[in-house]
């Protein structure tokens, strides 16, 4: 397992400048940056934009609607199950560590917290954080944390 490790590590510092863009986001480590999203989404581009991906992913609400009234279900659990997994689980690490900290990501994260409960809230982040995976992915920019939070 350790060589393993080691191998995802080195391949993640080396070789794959796509992995090293993913990995400054907030709750994306090297396995889920590498392997996982880069491996698996290959061409960003084939997505028109951030929630097709995390449609594909399985992280957006189900609707049922009829009659203009929409009606928003919870997450369609559809899609790759083990970037699903990866992706929230890292959101958990972020909604831990936001307790302790005051920045404006942790504000947004609080009040989610807050208004909802925490499995709610890790959805959201990794619904979030995928989004912000296709726009590094498709336009090939580089993540700016100032940028990743939207201001009111």
């Amino acid at each position: 397992m350790e060589e393993l490790d080691e191998q995802i590590q080195r391949w993640h510092r080396g070789s794959n400048a796509m992995s090293r863009k993913l990995a400054p986001i907030p709750g994306m480590g090297p396995l889920t940056a590498t392997s996982a999203l880069v491996a698996s989404t290959g061409n960003a581009q084939r997505f028109e934009n951030g929630r097709q991906l995390a449609a594909w992913l399985g992280l957006v609400p189900r609707q049922h609607s009829s009659g203009g009234k929409p009606t928003l279900l919870g997450i369609s659990k559809r899609g790759n199950s083990y970037l699903r997994m990866l992706l929230i689980h890292g959101a958990w690490a972020v909604i831990r560590v936001s307790e302790r900290k005051l920045d404006q990501a942790a504000h947004w994260l609080t009040e989610i917290v807050n208004r909802r409960n925490k499995n709610v809230a890790a959805v959201a982040l990794a619904n979030k954080n995928a989004r912000i995976v296709w726009a590094l992915m498709a336009h090939g920019s580089e993540f700016r944390s100032d940028c990743a939070v939207a201001t009111a």
